[in-house]
């Protein structure tokens, strides 16, 4: 609706998890850096943890990604609420094990001897579980008796973790002591800064087609009021943005005001930390344009 007069290819501020417009925050950079040296060192464990709308899944899409160019085995379990035969029977498949058994026994022959040949290539297999915070006591416990898949010196399988703050105290509690000491690298994603923020934004921009000049299609003043209502939070960032730009499109404004924002901020109630966390929470909030906006643009 906006793209050609913002002159844009593609929608840059699409919620959906898309590798492409991974943007490299030092957080980011380091948390990804940690996961790669953990994979390629057959680390066995490797957690990354983050509030909501940080980043983590578009994080995980953008490894995945990586590790398919690598050509190394990855089974991806986006919701784990699952038992502990449906996710060892998910999770192989995922990975293209080539006969995935009926009961836990035959799926962990078949596993085993599918890691032992990836290790015979000189590769290994990955299975990384997104909002990792959901799992249970039950399958955490599972899953930590996965590293015992290993040679006399490495081990056969990786398992990243990534999710919420909630699943550091699980991890931290007595009863997944023992889960915790296998875990070699931990990190944690925080929410940007205001030049973060700015580059965050730039950035997207240029993604989706936007010349040099029109880079700066938000005003200065715009940033840091989408700084304030965001918090720094991504998923904030790119609602508010998106929004602002139907907008601001609608009143045919070529840079986009603070104004906008506010009024922005105001439709989708982000004018309290509580409202905050209702839209970060529960997915993507719709897109409201301010109602003299709305006669506008149609």
């Amino acid at each position: 609706m906006y793209k050609a007069f913002y002159g844009l290819t593609s929608n840059p501020f699409e919620i959906s998890p898309d590798p492409r417009f991974y943007y490299g925050t030092p957080q980011h950079n380091e948390a990804l850096a940690i996961l790669s040296y953990g994979i390629d060192r057959r680390k066995g464990f490797v957690v990354v943890t983050g509030e909501v709308g940080t980043g983590k899944t578009l994080l995980a899409r953008y490894l995945l990604k990586t590790l398919t160019w690598q050509r190394i085995a990855v089974g991806y379990i986006f919701n784990p609420l699952l038992s502990a035969l449906e996710f060892l029977q998910y999770a192989a498949r995922d990975m293209g094990v080539p006969a995935v058994g009926k009961n836990k026994g035959e799926i962990l022959a078949s596993l085993n001897q599918f890691l032992l040949g990836l290790y015979r290539q000189r590769s290994t297999g990955v299975i990384v579980i997104d909002e990792a915070h959901l799992l249970s006591w039950e399958l955490l416990e599972e899953i930590r008796l996965l590293t015992n898949l290993e040679t006399s010196n490495e081990k056969l399988l990786q398992i990243v973790l990534i999710g919420q703050p909630e699943l550091d105290e699980k991890l931290d509690s007595q009863n997944l002591r023992q889960l915790k000491q296998r875990i070699a690298l931990r990190s944690r994603l925080e929410a940007l800064t205001i030049r973060q923020t700015r580059e965050y934004i730039e950035r997207r921009l240029w993604f989706a087609g936007a010349k040099q000049q029109h880079t700066k299609i938000f005003s200065v003043a715009s940033i840091e009021a989408i700084q304030k209502y965001s918090t720094g939070i991504p998923r904030l960032i790119n609602i508010i943005a998106e929004s602002a730009l139907i907008t601001s499109y609608a009143l045919k404004h070529t840079v986009v005001c603070a104004e906008t924002i506010e009024e922005v901020a105001r439709d989708l109630c982000l004018n309290t930390p509580a409202h905050k966390k209702e839209v970060a929470g529960h997915g993507p909030a719709p897109v409201v344009i301010a109602s003299k906006a709305a006669v506008g643009a149609s």
